[in-house]
């Protein structure tokens, strides 16, 4: 990885050579605030809820370790070129919020009380610690490792837009994308279709609430593992950068926009809709009903669908009964081959007693099949008669 492991120092004076600047790409910021190119006063406003405080209590005491040198390139920002923070941004914002307070301009009276009678040291805007790399493809490994599969994870979003520019700007397959940040092939591509789809809503934002998904990005992800919700958007899973670029095709952006109201809410005629799908664990069903055609049709033509009703017509009660009841009967197969060894207990006696009972009254429903059992039951209990 090429990045320079000598460590310069750079300032956030004004008219510095060496001034340093917050990243208006920095993943952190969200897809449409990167689309907007912020400049660095409404980056910095961007991160004021960072929970940067902790980072200055840390600088006030300690000063700035050289270990946690910033990140930088030098790149055209706003027509000039700047050494610009590509990893460090909080740290850096951090810095910057404390020198306006030392100049008596504080964002808050938080960082007001945060510094007291304090007396910062000038060295701590001027000789901020940091190294440089030549561009911000050479660092993308690192950035990779550190924030999508190591100790600072981004969020889910972050992650994916990540991984989305890695592959639409450099051109780098899935495999080559997985070497670099340590990850898997496979949630390296859901990663990538999963953003990809998320551009596409963007596309019709008039009919998605796009700021919902990118808050529960984690559900698009997630959902986009059922054969069902593939099989509604048409998604092919497996498919190659090139081909995954529109995962949702013209003929299915219908299909998409309601998905997303169904996962995520909307609105129409200025009244809020509620999605359907409210909580991650409730995929499974979500899945089995897209996979039902009658189902399907009820949450289409259903102005407010309701899950559990469309769960019913999908067969789903009747799936997770025979889920139970298989699982139930491979639990007492197990038990045979030890219950005799216990006969004597008493908390096999009450538990085989509760079974019993609940058998029972399970066989009154099957009253054919009680009538089986119990012929069954009979034949075997018959003496053999023995042949002269």
């Amino acid at each position: 990885m090429a990045i320079d492991t000598e460590l310069h120092y750079g300032s956030l004076a004004k008219g510095s050579a060496n001034e340093l600047f917050l990243d208006p790409k920095n993943p952190r910021l969200g897809a449409d605030k990167i689309a907007k190119n912020l400049d660095p006063d409404a980056i910095l406003n961007e991160m004021r809820d960072w929970e940067l405080e902790e980072l200055a209590v840390s600088f006030l005491e300690n000063g700035f370790w050289p270990q946690e040198a910033l990140l930088a390139v030098r790149e055209k920002l706003h027509g000039e070129t700047h050494l610009v923070v590509v990893e460090g941004n909080r740290r850096l914002a951090a810095l910057i919020y404390l020198q306006l307070t030392v100049e008596g301009k504080p964002p808050t009276p938080k960082w007001k009380e945060l510094i007291g009678d304090k007396k910062v040291k000038a060295a701590l805007f001027e000789k901020i610690p940091y190294l440089l790399a030549e561009t911000r493809e050479e660092v993308n490994g690192y950035l990779g490792f550190r924030h999508v599969s190591g100790i600072k994870e981004w969020d889910p979003p972050q992650k994916a837009a990540f991984i989305g520019k890695m592959i639409d700007e450099q051109g780098l397959s899935y495999e080559q994308v997985m070497r670099r940040i340590g990850s898997k092939t496979e949630p390296v591509r859901r990663n990538y279709i999963s953003y990809r789809v998320l551009m596409q809503m963007k596309e019709h934002d008039d009919e998605i609430d796009v700021r919902k998904v990118e808050q529960r990005f984690s559900v698009l992800f997630l959902s986009l593992r059922t054969r069902g919700v593939q099989t509604y958007l048409g998604i092919d899973i497996e498919a190659s950068p090139a081909k995954a670029k529109r995962p949702v095709s013209r003929d299915k952006i219908d299909a998409l926009i309601r998905f997303a109201r169904w996962l995520f809410g909307g609105e129409k005629d200025g009244e809020r809709i509620e999605p359907v799908v409210t909580d991650s664990r409730q995929m499974d069903r979500f899945d089995k009903v897209l996979a039902c055609e009658a189902s399907r049709e009820y949450m289409e033509r259903t102005e407010r669908p309701d899950l559990e009703v469309a769960y019913r017509t999908a067969g789903g009660e009747e799936w997770e009964a025979y889920e139970e009841l298989e699982s139930a009967a491979t639990h007492l197969r197990g038990v045979l081959s030890v219950i005799h060894l216990h006969r004597r207990s008493r908390r096999i006696q009450e538990a085989v007693e509760k079974v019993a009972r609940a058998s029972l009254e399970l066989l009154r429903g099957f009253p054919e099949l009680r009538a089986t059992l119990l012929d069954e039951e009979d034949q075997l209990n018959r003496p053999v008669r023995s042949r002269k």
